[in-house]
């Protein structure tokens, strides 16, 4: 068990984070920030999940219990979101003009970088000791459930008032 191990696998949270803020800014897209409300929306849904459930999450190796419940995980289900959204949006929208035109760069790399890592994030969370299978399951299950449906949205006229929040931001901004 990798619980009493530091590193960057225990501290996922911050930096899938702190990565999705940083491309929000750098490419000052309405369509990446409305990705990133998305991973919130689906965190928040799971959180209500977990009330309902109330499924306490595995003892710790120091024999001590997480205050939170743990059905669904929360990172797994994000994360898989994310996975699936950057797969989605790679395949079916056009390249932002902030990205490479690269078909390579902009299409097939995302996908390649980020399911493996996000299947690392997720099965990591028995790793830890925070979650067990069945709770790390049921969050891959909300996050991939999720993400067609906020993608849909997108590709069904929200990214029309996103276009026009972009032009705007573009004015002040730019």
């Amino acid at each position: 068990m990798l619980a009493s191990q530091p590193g960057l696998i225990s501290q996922t949270n911050l930096i899938v984070t702190s990565v999705t803020a940083g491309f929000v800014l750098y490419t000052r897209s309405a369509g990446v920030a409305y990705f990133a409300g998305g991973a919130v929306l689906c965190s928040i849904t799971v959180k209500i999940l977990k009330r309902f459930f109330r499924q306490p999450r595995p003892v710790i190796v120091d024999g001590r219990r997480k205050k939170t419940y743990g059905m669904p995980s929360t990172h797994s289900a994000v994360i898989t979101y994310m996975a699936t959204y950057i797969t989605l949006a790679c395949t079916y929208l056009p390249i932002h003009p902030t990205l490479p035109t690269s078909h390579a760069l902009s299409r097939i790399l995302p996908p390649l970088v980020v399911i493996p890592v996000a299947t690392t994030i997720a099965v990591s969370r028995t790793w830890l000791g925070h979650h067990t299978w069945p709770q790390v399951s049921a969050g891959f299950s909300v996050g991939l459930l999720f993400a067609p449906f906020w993608f849909k949205l997108w590709t069904n006229g929200l990214n029309e008032y996103g276009i026009a929040v972009e032009n705007v931001v573009r004015m002040y901004v730019l």
